[in-house]
């Protein structure tokens, strides 16, 4: 940027570079407060930018950015060096650029292989040659026979506001040389909000007071035009060159020690393929990350060996800014959750963690558009892949609280009561093991298929487990349904008797309103459990929960999933929800190819034709495929039209009575009913609730 500045002050003006400095400084300032709050908050160990966020934002969003940020900083060994080289060859024409960047190349990482402590107090000499070029530039002169441009506006030619910004903004992107060294400072929580503010402080410092001498001493064609002006402003010209070249060699070696432990440390927790876990290893008593080093020094090598990186170039700033950007969005957060394990010493109000991120997104689109669509599409590919691999880590991280802060926010906001518009069925399903009533879970895995809450629950004898042991059984049982592809919540409880534990179960669970409103349950055919089974009923009935019975077809299981006949009593609230719970069943994947028949008994001929027009007009008004039928009983009994319509369907829906006197009684019929018949569903929808008007919506 040293032989840059001239070019930024020529084409912005005085007081517009001054607007850039601070405005890019403002940007990265508020970086450094994220990173401040991030690393007094926790140890920052080997990794740097990539430890923070993985441990904040979890490892899918760290790793997404670590290993763009350990790209772009390999290659920018690269960049750097070949700076450095066409810099030398501008002042001695007979060397080979080619030979001059490969030969730094390999020294910088010659230095790096060494030791990093060698690699850091080599700084300290280009810190000396840059302080030499400062003064020299500051005891300069002005240029002969020239009209300085002091306050004077830019030429009309000049390049616009914004794109000079653009050109000026990676000056100020290099605060994460220290964060990349994190694991080998003595006291990081100490060290770097201490060195990273002072980083942007001097930086500011410098880039505020350059301007000012360089409108003083030039005018704006020749602050333009001339790469190497300031060599003829200063007092000496070759400290101007020392300064240069030790910018770049500073930069260089930066990166050279910071890419390798950002590797080293995405290979330790796992997120690089199982090949390539040596990466993670370390050497000698500082755990130098050898491996890592060479394999950088190898891209930057090969990258060298290219060439012309300003195709890629602008890729790698836009992964630069996007780790600050993700560290912003850490950070604020973080600090809005106000998690108690979230105490850092150095506080940040996440507002300005907030719009630090949205600095670097505005800074990021101003610079280059494509290429950061491109390193957007990059970062997001790599999360994707990442959260297909289902990594496993030993730390928490942000997202739980967020999900957590989300929820109790929205418990407060839904309702009592469920709306019309907005009514799904929320699953109790009374399993018992899953393995014994798989179909039930199937059942309610379809009526839900991931748009509502599903749980399945298992009642157990009393004393058969401690709370501890029941945990575990709730974690097994998750853990079985996932593998299954079931997404569900599980619960076990224990009970003296089932269907009493069933019943208690259906009263307590749930959070606020948010309850569910569906149970799923297995018929029970044992007759001596019957009289409990009933009076689980007719509770369940009362606390206005929908009661879904599956009695299935032990040998026929759900068929070919072809044909669900609906038999049909009006819009009243079993008829409603039986055709929304058909509805929803087949819009499931392995439902999909199913016709749902609409099904309606009438008495004799003269019924037919009206009830037809009456339910083909319904079924328009629905806007729900389904193909109606009348059926002319012809002074059969419903039990001999069912059993002949439905006996080669897949799937059959009842309604069912309200729970009433001699309710035993009335439930064995219905259980002689269906005897011969293939699986069906009784449904018993709760009184309190249109179901009619979900339809009709």
């Amino acid at each position: 940027m040293y032989l840059r500045f001239g070019w930024v002050v020529g084409n912005a003006g005085l007081i517009g570079t001054l607007i850039i400095v601070t405005i890019a400084t403002s940007i990265t300032f508020l970086t450094a407060l994220s990173v401040c709050a991030i690393a007094t908050d926790k140890v920052v160990r080997v990794g740097g930018a990539y430890y923070m966020i993985s441990r904040s934002l979890g490892i899918e969003t760290g790793g997404a950015v670590g290993i763009s940020l350990y790209f772009a900083q390999a290659l920018s060994v690269a960049l750097y060096t070949i700076g450095f080289a066409e810099s030398v060859i501008q002042t001695f024409p007979g060397l080979n650029q080619l030979y001059v960047a490969l030969v730094i190349t390999i020294l910088v990482g010659i230095l790096a292989l060494t030791s990093a402590s060698i690699a850091i107090k080599a700084q300290y000499f280009i810190m000396a040659a840059i302080v030499l070029s400062l003064i020299s530039f500051f005891f300069g002169h002005s240029l002969v026979d020239s009209q300085p441009q002091w306050l004077s506006a830019p030429p009309e030619n000049a390049v616009p506001f914004w794109s000079v910004f653009a050109v000026f903004f990676p000056a100020v992107t290099g605060i994460m040389a220290g964060v990349n060294l994190s694991g080998d400072l003595k006291d990081p929580v100490k060290s770097l909000p201490t060195g990273t503010l002072a980083a942007v402080a001097t930086g500011y410092l410098i880039y505020m007071i350059l301007p000012i001498f360089l409108a003083l001493r030039a005018d704006s064609v020749s602050l333009i035009s001339d790469p190497l002006l300031m060599t003829r402003l200063s007092f000496w010209g070759p400290a101007i060159l020392l300064g240069v070249w030790g910018a770049t060699l500073s930069s260089a070696i930066g990166s050279i020690l910071g890419a390798p432990r950002v590797l080293q440390a995405i290979a330790r927790d796992g997120v690089l393929p199982k090949y390539l876990s040596f990466l993670g290893s370390g050497h000698g008593r500082d755990d130098e990350p050898r491996n890592g080093t060479l394999v950088s020094l190898a891209i930057a090598i090969a990258a060298v060996c290219i060439g012309d990186l300003n195709i890629i170039a602008p890729i790698l700033t836009m992964f630069f800014l996007t780790t600050y950007l993700v560290l912003n969005v850490a950070a604020a957060i973080e600090g809005f959750l106000q998690s108690p394990s979230f105490r850092p010493s150095f506080r940040v109000h996440w507002s300005l963690s907030l719009l630090g991120a949205l600095g670097c997104l505005g800074v990021m689109i101003l610079i280059d558009l494509r290429a950061t669509i491109v390193a957007a599409i990059i970062v997001i590919a790599i999360y994707f892949w990442l959260q297909r691999r289902e990594l496993t880590t030993t730390w928490g991280d942000v997202r739980r609280g967020m999900w957590m802060a989300l929820i109790g926010t929205g418990i407060f906001q839904i309702g009592e009561q469920d709306d019309t518009k907005n009514w799904r069925p929320h699953i109790l399903v009374l399993s018992g093991a899953p393995r014994k009533r798989w179909s039930l879970i199937e059942l309610a895995d379809g009526l839900s298929h991931n748009s509502s809450l599903m749980t399945v629950s298992s009642v157990l004898p009393s004393g058969s487990r401690d709370l501890a042991q029941q945990n575990q059984l709730e974690r097994t049982i998750r853990e079985y349904l996932q593998k299954r592809g079931i997404r569900a919540l599980v619960r076990v409880i224990t009970a003296a008797d089932p269907f009493d534990g069933a019943v208690r179960l259906v009263e307590a669970y749930g959070l606020g309103p948010l309850v569910p409103n569906t149970i799923v349950m297995g018929d029970s055919e044992e007759p001596s459990r019957r009289e409990a089974f009933c009076r689980a009923i007719a509770e369940i009935h009362a606390s206005q929960r929908n009661l879904v019975i599956f009695h299935e077809n032990q040998k026929q299981g759900f068929g070919f999933r072809r044909t669900i006949d609906v038999w049909w009593g009006g819009l009243q609230n079993n008829g409603s929800l039986m055709l929304l719970l058909a509805y929803l069943l087949r819009t499931d994947i392995n439902w999909r190819n199913a016709r749902i028949y609409l099904k309606l008994v009438v008495a004799d001929e003269l019924g037919a034709a009206a009830a037809r027009d009456n339910l083909n007009e319904l079924c328009d008004r629905l806007r729900i495929e389904v193909i109606p039928k009348i059926i002319i009983a012809h002074q059969r009994s419903f039990d001999e039209i069912l059993a002949q319509s439905s006996r080669n369907c897949d799937l059959v829906f009842l309604g069912m009575a309200a729970p009433q006197e001699n309710f035993i009684e009335y439930y064995e019929k219905l259980q002689a009913r269906v005897a011969n018949l293939p699986s069906t569903i009784f449904v018993l929808a709760a009184t309190d609730f249109a179901f009619g008007e979900v339809l009709t919506e």
